[in-house]
């Protein structure tokens, strides 16, 4: 598993996943006998066993792109790049072995070595970095397994050595509030009407909200919502007739932030950019299912906690998938110019993944 570890995070995937979905898949169908397929998307597929439900292992081989200290040049704009992958005392460095190819390796494993108790799918999505475009496409063209984990890291949330299994995480909706006004001679400001006033008008409405929360499965997801930028004007003399506000909100589980209130202040236009759905699961005992299947493969005692982060299990859920998360990377290792994985951990991933699969779906 560590070599599958190794090998997928050496191969380039963030302007380009094809070669690492062509290693996925090729491994695939030379280590098991399921039925492999790659859809038109870059998606690796595949599905073994049979039953009345399935139970999805699910992961994405694209990454962010490298720090230039993860790269063999040291160039950032290296336009054939090679990524460094390193070992030292336990722990595999380099891009995308946090988020998520560890897990993903893991996953692979436990698809190939598990006795199913039902359908075992293993997808391995593109383009999830870019806001879960692989996925979605997926699900559009009928992908549809009952129930899913998906790898995400879950490592260190209640403890700092338990992997631990999320019943719900946050989404991301980015929006954009647009001011109208009407430009002037700066030394005659009451003949225009300034934008930059009602954006701040609008933007005092959006302080004044109330961040979302809700409850899944006797855990709590609490929301947020902040101003993440401003920009309007033309030059110092002249009043502005523009100005626009950006504002990221982290929602929750059947709630979100009522920002449409910031269009009561005349000239202004509430519009969303972007919006990635959070997750819920839905089956309290699938939950505890998986849950069982993390303290059987670990001597720390985990526990159902909640993600502040969006993933793939929010479209999957919001399709109809029960879900939950569970993976190897530990807060603050994705995305980052050190980013690493413990090896270990990635062993009991793997069996999580392969004692969730031997037990679930439940007879």
């Amino acid at each position: 598993m560590a070599d599958l570890t190794r090998r997928l995070v050496s191969i380039p995937s963030h302007d380009d996943e094809r070669a690492a979905g062509d290693a996925v898949e090729s491994w695939l169908r030379e280590a098991t006998d399921a039925d492999v397929r790659r859809d038109p998307h870059g998606n690796v597929l595949a599905r073994r066993g049979e039953g009345a439900a399935s139970l999805a292992l699910v992961g994405h081989h694209d990454v962010v792109g490298p720090d230039a200290s993860q790269l063999a040049s040291g160039a950032p704009d290296d336009p054939d790049p090679e990524y460094v992958v390193e070992e030292r005392d336990g722990r595999l460095y380099g891009r995308g072995t946090a988020d998520m190819k560890g897990s993903l390796a893991a996953a692979m494993v436990a698809f190939r070595d598990a006795d199913p108790a039902g359908e075992l799918v293993f997808a391995s999505f593109a383009g999830e970095e870019q806001g879960g475009v692989g996925a979605r496409a997926a699900i559009d063209d009928g992908f549809a397994p009952d129930y899913a984990v998906v790898g995400e890291g879950t490592t260190g949330y209640s403890a700092p050595d338990a992997t631990d299994v999320a019943v719900a995480h946050r989404g991301r909706r980015g929006s954009t509030l647009t001011a109208t006004g009407t430009a002037a001679h700066a030394s005659e400001p009451e003949t225009g009407a300034n934008a930059v006033y009602r954006a701040c008008d609008a933007v005092d409405v959006v302080r004044d909200l109330p961040a979302p929360e809700a409850a899944v499965l006797g855990t709590r997801v609490t929301g947020s919502v902040a101003v993440t930028g401003i920009e309007g004007g033309s030059a110092w003399n002249v009043i502005p007739d523009g100005c626009s506000v950006t504002i990221d909100e982290r929602t929750v589980p059947g709630d979100r932030v009522a920002l449409e209130r910031a269009e009561s202040v005349d000239g202004v236009e509430w519009t969303v950019d972007q919006d990635l759905p959070p997750m819920a699961c839905d089956d309290e005992a699938f939950a505890e299912a998986a849950l069982a299947a993390a303290d059987a493969a670990q001597a720390a005692t985990p526990e159902h906690v909640t993600k502040p982060h969006a993933t793939d299990a929010g479209w999957l859920a919001a399709a109809g998938t029960t879900c939950v998360v569970a993976g190897a990377a530990e807060p603050g290792e994705a995305h980052t110019a050190t980013e690493s994985v413990s090896v270990e951990v990635l062993d009991r991933c793997r069996r999580l993944y392969r004692e969730l699969a031997e037990r679930w779906p439940a007879a």
